[in-house]
């Protein structure tokens, strides 16, 4: 299976554009306030348009008010929300959107296979789980986690399957267990290879690892980037 990528933290339409050239699948816009990459919903819009036909925006958002969130999907129309502060099920599910869920690993309910594999099945009707690190603020951290604990997850949402289905074994539940799994946290050009083939993710995210400073990205390194993402898919 072709993994996909996202390039997340876009805050200039060159960016937009190499990312896009160099074969994204996804593009994400931050409107965290304390975010670096943090953009205003008419910068968001302006970096929408720039975008084509089958290359998904992604817009991220942390604990933000109703209003906010109803403002960028009306002004800016991303086709995914993510979700990466403490919002709840009811607080994903109240805009009638697609959204990705981030986890972050380490952190509260989220600090081993079994919480993480509980907390992931709250959101069962998310597009994706994206697991990201754990730090005391929100948003992307930059930082990696032991990816080998994602094999524990699938195992542990298997049989969290199993139990809610009746299934008869382990393979048959993870068959239904069908959400996306997004790698990210401390990706870069010179360590997704071996993370992608260590983990097999449906996709992976990436910011600061192809950047030269926050939400300046550097093309070379995006197009290393997904060049040995696809080393990875071709092993």
């Amino acid at each position: 299976m072709r993994t996909r990528i996202k390039f997340c933290g876009m805050t200039r339409s060159e960016d937009v554009a190499a990312a896009v050239a160099a074969g994204a699948d996804a593009i994400g816009m931050i409107f965290y306030p304390k975010s670096k990459r943090c953009i205003d919903v008419a910068q968001a819009a302006r970096l929408r348009r720039a975008v084509p036909a089958f290359v998904d925006v992604v817009a991220l958002v942390v604990n933000a008010a109703e209003e906010d969130v109803r403002r960028i999907i009306g002004e800016v129309g991303p086709d995914l929300l993510q979700f990466h502060g403490d919002e709840t099920p009811a607080d994903c599910r109240l805009y009638g959107h697609r959204y990705l869920r981030a986890l972050r690993v380490g952190g509260p309910s989220a600090d081993s296979a079994a919480a993480l594999a509980a907390t992931c099945a709250t959101y069962g009707d998310a597009a994706g789980w994206l697991f990201d690190s754990y730090t005391p603020g929100f948003g992307g951290s930059g930082l990696a986690f032991d990816h080998h604990l994602l094999d524990d997850v699938r195992k542990a949402s298997a049989a969290a399957a199993c139990n809610a289905i009746g299934a008869v074994d382990g393979a048959d539940a993870a068959s239904r267990v069908s959400v996306p799994l997004i790698l990210s946290g401390g990706l870069t050009p010179g360590n997704v290879e071996a993370a992608v083939r260590t983990v097999r993710p449906y996709a992976v995210d990436v910011s600061s690892g192809v950047e030269s400073s926050p939400g300046i990205k550097v093309h070379d390194k995006m197009r290393a980037f997904v060049d040995a993402v696809r080393r990875a898919d071709e092993a």
